[in-house]
């Protein structure tokens, strides 16, 4: 599998460290936010499927150059919803395939699912508020993170109808926590995930990397667990 990498800091740099043990090739690194040249026209042999931990800025930019290229991505990159729509366009057109999610940890997926039940039942109970808080490293851009807004996301489809309150801290080297809570006139629940080590979101996107490959359309990790 020849991968090509878009986005070379923490998290494309882990990839690279750990890409020879998925029996995984690195095409070529592309380090700048705006493909031109670097992107769209750049010769890398042959390129099974690019992995993108970019920016939030630079995923609406070079996933229609990867998608014109033929090219399948993972894309682990958040903060860029709001361009989804125009982007599933631009793949369906094109013919290929993307897996993204806000987190490649399978431990936050199932952790998603029981709180997605946690808050079905929760819902049903009128005395009880929400709460999610999550930490990251101080270099992280978006807050609150994808995955903050993909766990309430899961809780209001779940039936919560009531409001969440989302907070975030950034700070110093902070892998990954994320801490939801129910909390009522004389009891509180909490659920924790914790991340101690962000190569778990590199191990992630090289399992994805090998799924998507030869599929067309898109994709989320739930797609990628459930096959």
């Amino acid at each position: 599998m020849r991968v090509l990498l878009v986005g070379h800091g923490r998290m494309g740099r882990l990839v690279e460290s750990l890409a020879e043990s998925y029996g995984a090739e690195i095409a070529g690194i592309v380090t700048v936010e705006s493909p031109s040249d670097a992107l769209a026209s750049g010769d890398f042999g042959r390129v099974d499927v690019a992995i993108d931990f970019s920016l939030p800025t630079a995923v609406p930019v070079n996933l229609p150059v990867l998608a014109g290229r033929g090219i399948n991505v993972v894309i682990g990159t958040t903060g860029w919803g709001a361009h989804e729509a125009e982007l599933r366009a631009r793949v369906v057109e094109c013919g290929t395939g993307v897996i993204a999610a806000s987190n490649f940890s399978v431990g936050m997926f199932i952790f998603r699912q029981a709180l997605a039940e946690a808050a079905k039942r929760f819902g049903a109970q009128p005395e009880f508020g929400a709460w999610i808080h999550e930490a990251h490293h101080a270099a992280k851009l978006d807050a609150p993170s994808g995955t903050a807004i993909s766990i309430k996301a899961s809780m209001t489809s779940a039936g919560y109808a009531r409001a969440i309150d989302v907070s975030s801290t950034r700070a110093g080297s902070i892998p990954g926590t994320h801490t939801v809570g129910f909390d009522g006139p004389a009891e509180s629940v909490t659920f924790t995930h914790e991340v101690r080590d962000r190569a778990v979101f590199a191990h992630g996107a090289l399992v994805a990397a090998k799924w998507i490959q030869g599929r067309r359309g898109w994709f989320g990790i739930e797609d990628l667990l459930s096959s």
